[in-house]
Protein backbone atom coordinates (compact mmCIF):
# COMPACT_ATOMS: atom_id res chain seq x y z
CA UNK A 1 0.00 0.00 0.00
CA UNK A 2 3.26 2.68 0.71
CA UNK A 3 3.81 2.29 -3.06
CA UNK A 4 0.68 2.92 -4.07
CA UNK A 5 0.42 6.21 -2.03
CA UNK A 6 3.55 6.95 -2.99
CA UNK A 7 2.41 7.18 -6.53
CA UNK A 8 0.02 8.75 -5.63
CA UNK A 9 2.06 11.79 -3.77
CA UNK A 10 3.75 12.38 -7.23
CA UNK A 11 0.79 12.17 -9.28
CA UNK A 12 -0.19 14.85 -6.72
CA UNK A 13 2.81 17.06 -7.41
CA UNK A 14 2.88 17.16 -10.66
CA UNK A 15 -0.68 18.00 -11.00
CA UNK A 16 0.23 21.31 -8.51
CA UNK A 17 3.28 21.94 -10.80
CA UNK A 18 1.88 21.15 -14.21
CA UNK A 19 -1.68 23.39 -14.16
CA UNK A 20 -2.92 22.69 -17.88
CA UNK A 21 -2.72 20.72 -20.75
CA UNK A 22 -2.43 22.10 -24.64
CA UNK A 23 -3.72 19.11 -27.01
CA UNK A 24 -4.29 19.25 -30.53
CA UNK A 25 -7.41 17.77 -32.48
CA UNK A 26 -7.89 17.51 -36.19
CA UNK A 27 -11.16 19.35 -37.01
CA UNK A 28 -12.37 19.76 -40.24
CA UNK A 29 -12.39 23.23 -41.45
CA UNK A 30 -13.95 23.81 -44.97
CA UNK A 31 -16.31 20.66 -46.23
CA UNK A 32 -17.72 22.27 -49.93
CA UNK A 33 -17.93 19.16 -52.38
CA UNK A 34 -15.04 17.39 -52.94
CA UNK A 35 -13.13 20.62 -51.25
CA UNK A 36 -12.13 19.37 -47.67
CA UNK A 37 -9.76 21.64 -45.71
CA UNK A 38 -8.26 20.36 -42.20
CA UNK A 39 -6.70 22.15 -39.51
CA UNK A 40 -4.87 21.62 -35.69
CA UNK A 41 -7.47 23.25 -33.41
CA UNK A 42 -5.71 23.80 -29.78
CA UNK A 43 -7.46 22.57 -27.11
CA UNK A 44 -6.60 23.93 -23.60
CA UNK A 45 -7.31 21.81 -20.33
CA UNK A 46 -6.72 23.86 -17.13
CA UNK A 47 -7.61 22.73 -13.55
CA UNK A 48 -6.62 24.38 -9.56
CA UNK A 49 -3.12 23.42 -8.20
CA UNK A 50 -5.60 22.87 -5.01
CA UNK A 51 -6.21 19.58 -6.92
CA UNK A 52 -2.86 18.74 -6.89
CA UNK A 53 -2.46 19.11 -3.14
CA UNK A 54 -5.74 17.82 -2.58
CA UNK A 55 -4.14 14.19 -4.03
CA UNK A 56 -1.10 14.54 -2.13
CA UNK A 57 -2.54 14.68 1.01
CA UNK A 58 -4.90 11.63 0.17
CA UNK A 59 -1.61 9.71 -0.93
CA UNK A 60 -0.25 10.14 2.20
CA UNK A 61 -3.35 9.67 4.24
CA UNK A 62 -2.72 6.45 2.41
CA UNK A 63 0.34 5.99 3.96
CA UNK A 64 -0.51 6.79 7.22
CA UNK A 65 -3.51 4.49 7.45
CA UNK A 66 -1.60 1.61 5.74
CA UNK A 67 -1.47 -1.28 8.10
CA UNK A 68 2.07 -2.13 9.62
CA UNK A 69 3.85 -5.15 9.25
CA UNK A 70 4.67 -7.40 11.98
Amino acid sequence: MKKVGIVIIIVGLALTIFTAITYFARERVVDIGSLKISANIPHHLNWSPLLGIAVMVGGASIILLAPRKA
